[in-house]
């Protein structure tokens, strides 16, 4: 198996295993009821996030999709961070995949002249919270979001990262 994932843009051959990853994080590690129809950008991620400073990435090992984040233009300068999810498996130090993925998508924003990604999240997501702190996202009111902000109704805990 290779040492570290390869995160790359996000291709239409990786649809399924992204549904297939996001799915089985939120529905059978979270107990999420939500389904692939409630989330019909998973269908159209070229068409939503790969516009504008937008874009949608995926780690893979061997051909395998083990995470994925994205970038979601929402107007004036402001990116939403949605769509990071990494396998199980795939977790922590030893492999760096949130990390690879989190690098990757600053580095897309550095070079489009994005000012701030804003976040929303889940209560549920604790590891994630911590991780976002640690890699210099603040935790924000709801109000503080710009009006662009598409805010999800699990979203509870929000975060923004200047750039």
């Amino acid at each position: 198996m290779a040492d570290e994932p390869v995160v790359m843009e996000y291709e239409e051959v990786n649809q399924k295993q992204v549904v297939d990853l996001i799915l089985s994080i939120q529905q059978q590690e979270y107990g999420v009821a939500i389904s692939a129809e409630d989330q019909p950008d998973l269908f159209k991620i070229e068409e939503v996030y790969q516009k504008g400073q937008g874009n949608f990435w995926v780690a893979t090992i061997e051909d395998k999709v083990v995470g994925t984040i994205s970038l979601l233009d929402i107007g004036g300068k402001n990116v939403a961070l949605r769509k990071m999810f990494v396998d199980k498996g795939f977790r922590g130090t030893t492999f760096n995949t949130a990390k690879l993925l989190l690098d990757t998508a600053k580095q897309w924003a550095i070079e489009q002249k994005v000012e701030t990604i804003y976040l929303g999240t889940t209560p549920l997501f604790l590891a994630a919270h911590r991780f976002y702190v640690k890699h210099g996202f603040e935790r924000i009111d709801q109000y503080k979001l710009p009006s662009g902000f598409p805010v999800l109704e699990v979203d509870k805990f929000f975060f923004k990262y200047e750039i």
